[in-house]
C-alpha cells in the first residue's frame, strides 16, 4: 500500500487532476483505484498541491474523489537477457501472454512483467572480486540468439564501485543476484541480470559520443546511392496514406546492415499492425536463414488504444534500443509514425489548456521531437567497442503536406530525408522517395561527383519533361529529348526496385558502386539517333536489358553477358563527332 495517497478533484477525458498532500515529482508512476482495478497513469505536470496525470488506460467510471496511489519510482522498463523475440505494449506489457490471459479484449488494470522470472540464462562471469568498475561496464554475458547479452554495471551507480564478489557460472533467473559491488561510501550494492530504468532518462553510460560518419547499407539502392543514412544518424519518410511508408520500414529491417531491429508501431491503423505482426516471423533473415524475430522486438500500440500510451511506447522503443547500444551492438528503431504520436501530444496539450501552436500542436513541439531523435548516435564504450542507435521515423502528414508541423519539426533535426511521393506511387515507381525532393546529409556508398552528375541528369529530364506537357514531344529538340529518356533510363533501372525478387529486393554495397559507374558512364556518352521514335525505342531496349541485369547474380555467367550486351547496345548509338 502506497503511503503518497492522493485524491482526485477533476477527469477530463484521459487526464486527471489529483489533489496531493505529500511532494509528487514530474514524471512520476501512479495509480488510480477503480473498484479492484488500478489504472496506471504519470504525472505529467505539477501545480502547487494538484498534479495532472495522464492515464495509459480508458478512465470511464472514474470519480472525483477517488484513490490515486504515488508510487515514487518515475516510469520505467526492465531491461534484460529475453527482450528479443517479443512483442509488447507501450508499457512494457507481453501483448501474446496478455492475449493468453486476457482473450481478445484486454482488461484494463492489468499489468504482466516485462521479463519472465521463471526462464534461466546460463551466466558467464567476466569481473573478478576487488576489481573496479563502473556504470555500463560488463559484469559477465548470457547467451540471447545469436549474441552474447551483456549483464552490465547498473546505470544509475556513480563514481567507482569495487567488485566484492561475481556469481560462478551457471543458469541463474533474471531475478538472480550475480555480483555484489561496493560503493565509496561502503553501500554494497547487488547486481542482477535484470535492471529498470526511466524512459525518459537517456542512458549515458559510455565513454564517449562520436559523429555518424560510416554509412548504413540499407541494399536499397535510392537510399544508400541518393539519400544514404549513416550509421548512429537519424532520418525520417513522411509520406501520404498508401505511399509504401510501412513497406519501405519492413524492407529496410530486413536487410540493413545492422544486429538489432526495434518497431515502434505508435498509432498505427490496427489493420497495418497486424499484418506486421504476421508477417515479421514469416520472414526469413537473410544473415542467419531463420526468422527475422530472432533479432527483432515490437512495440505495439495501435490507433485504437489510449493516446498516452502512444507516447511510452516511443520512449520505450528507445530506451530498449540505447540498452543494446550499451553492448556495442548496432540498432536500427524504426518509429512508425511520430504524426501518431504528435497528435496525442496535441490532445494532452489540449487538456492541459496550454497556449496552442500551428496547428494546435503543444508549443514545445519541436523540442519534444528533437529529444528524441537526439537518443540515436553512435557511441564509444568503457571498453573501447563501438555501439551504435539509427533512428528512422515515418511522418504522416494530412493530405501528403509536407508543410505541416511534424514534418517541418522532424526536418529540423534528422540527417535525411526521404520523402515520398504520392505521384511516384501511382505510378507504381517503388520505393516511391521522390528524387528531386529528398536529401540526405550524409555520405553516401558511391562517388559523390558521380551521384551529383545523375541527379543534374534527372532535374534536367524534369525540366524537359515539363516543357513537353506545354509545347509537345514534337516541339522539343533530339538533344532534349535524349536526356528526358536518360532521366527516365536512370529512374526505371536505378531508382525502382523489385521488392519480390530475390536479387533485386537488395542490393550490396559494392554491387551499387560497380552497377552506378556503369550508369553513370552510359549517362555520360553522347549518343546520336535519327528520330525521336529511334531514341525511344533503344531506351526501351536498353531499360529492359538493365533490369535483366539488375536481377541477375553478380557472380553468375549471366551477369557478365548481360553487362557486355548493354555494352555493346551503348556503342551502337555512340556519337563519336
Amino acid at each position: 500500500m502506497s503511503e503518497n495517497i492522493g485524491r482526485i478533484v477533476g477527469v477530463n477525458g484521459n487526464l486527471l487532476t489529483v489533489e496531493f498532500e505529500k511532494p509528487v515529482v514530474q514524471n512520476e508512476v501512479a495509480y488510480a483505484a477503480l473498484g479492484e482495478s488500478r489504472l496506471k497513469a504519470e504525472v505529467i505536470r505539477v501545480r502547487g498541491r494538484y498534479a495532472e496525470l495522464q492515464v495509459f488506460e480508458d478512465t470511464t467510471g472514474l470519480k472525483e474523489g477517488d484513490r490515486v496511489d504515488f508510487t515514487g519510482e518515475l516510469l520505467s522498463v526492465e531491461l534484460g537477457p529475453g527482450l528479443l523475440t517479443q512483442i509488447f505494449d507501450g508499457l512494457q506489457n507481453p501483448l501474446p501472454k496478455l492475449a493468453e490471459e486476457c482473450g481478445f479484449f484486454l482488461q484494463r488494470g492489468r499489468y504482466l512483467e516485462a521479463l519472465p522470472r521463471e526462464a534461466k540464462w546460463a551466466f558467464t562471469p567476466a569481473a573478478k572480486a576487488g576489481q573496479t568498475v563502473t556504470a555500463g561496464e560488463t559484469i559477465g554475458s548470457v547467451p540471447e540468439g545469436i549474441f552474447q547479452h551483456r549483464i552490465m554495471v547498473p546505470f544509475g551507480l556513480r563514481g567507482q564501485l569495487t567488485v566484492d564478489g561475481v556469481a560462478a557460472a551457471g543458469a541463474y533467473t533474471v531475478d538472480g543476484v550475480v555480483a555484489k559491488l561496493r560503493d565509496a561510501d561502503g553501500v554494497v550494492h547487488e547486481v542482477r541480470l535484470m535492471q529498470r530504468w526511466p524512459v525518459k532518462i537517456p542512458i549515458r553510460a559510455y565513454a564517449e559520443r562520436l559523429r555518424p560518419t560510416e554509412p548504413l547499407a540499407t541494399k536499397v539502392r535510392i537510399v544508400d546511392t541518393f539519400f544514404p543514412v549513416a550509421r548512429g544518424g537519424t532520418y525520417c519518410i513522411p509520406g501520404p496514406f498508401g505511399a509504401g511508408k510501412t513497406v519501405l520500414q519492413q524492407i529496410t529491417s530486413r536487410y540493413a546492415d545492422v544486429d538489432i531491429v526495434i518497431v515502434a508501431a505508435c498509432g498505427e491503423r490496427a489493420g497495418e499492425v497486424v499484418e506486421t505482426l504476421r508477417e515479421f516471423p514469416a520472414l526469413t533473415d537473410p544473415r542467419t536463414g531463420k526468422s527475422l524475430m530472432e533479432r527483432t522486438l515490437i512495440i505495439c500500440n495501435t490507433s485504437s488504444m489510449p493516446v498516452a500510451a502512444r507516447e511510452a511506447s516511443v520512449y520505450t522503443a528507445v530506451t530498449i534500443a540505447e540498452y543494446y547500444r550499451q553492448m556495442g551492438l548496432n540498432v536500427l528503431l524504426l518509429a512508425d509514425s511520430t504524426s501518431r504520436w504528435a497528435q496525442a501530444l496535441r490532445e494532452m496539450s489540449g487538456r492541459l489548456e496550454e497556449i496552442p501552436g500551428e496547428e494546435a500542436f503543444p508549443a514545445y513541439l519541436e523540442s519534444v521531437i528533437a529529444s528524441f531523435y537526439e537518443r540515436g548516435g553512435i557511441v564509444k564504450l568503457k571498453d573501447g567497442s563501438l555501439g551504435s542507435v539509427t533512428i528512422g521515423g515515418t511522418v504522416s502528414p494530412a493530405g501528403g503536406n509536407f508543410e505541416e508541423p511534424v514534418t517541418q519539426s522532424t526536418l529540423k533535426v534528422v540527417g535525411a530525408f526521404h520523402g515520398l511521393s504520392r505521384e511516384r506511387s501511382d505510378q507504381r515507381r517503388y520505393p516511391a522517395i521522390h528524387p528531386l525532393e529528398s536529401w540526405s546529409k550524409y555520405e553516401g556508398v558511391v562517388p559523390s561527383e558521380q551521384v551529383a552528375l545523375a541527379r543534374r541528369m534527372l532535374i534536367q529530364g524534369n525540366d524537359v519533361n515539363q516543357m513537353m506537357k506545354v509545347v509537345g514531344e514534337e516541339g522539343t529538340s533530339i538533344d532534349d529529348f535524349t536526356v528526358y529518356l536518360k532521366a527516365e533510363y536512370v529512374d526505371a533501372v536505378y531508382l525502382q526496385q523489385d521488392a519480390y525478387h530475390a536479387v533485386d529486393a537488395a542490393t550490396p554495397a559494392d554491387r551499387q558502386t560497380y552497377v552506378f559507374g556503369r550508369i553513370v558512364k552510359i549517362l555520360k556518352t553522347k549518343m546520336a539517333f535519327e528520330s525521336k521514335d529511334a531514341a525511344r525505342k533503344f531506351f526501351q531496349h536498353l531499360t529492359q536489358a538493365t533490369k535483366d541485369w539488375n536481377r541477375a547474380e553478380q557472380t553468375s555467367e549471366e551477369f557478365g553477358a548481360l553487362e557486355a550486351r548493354i555494352e555493346k547496345m551503348v556503342a551502337e548509338v555512340t556519337d563519336y563527332a
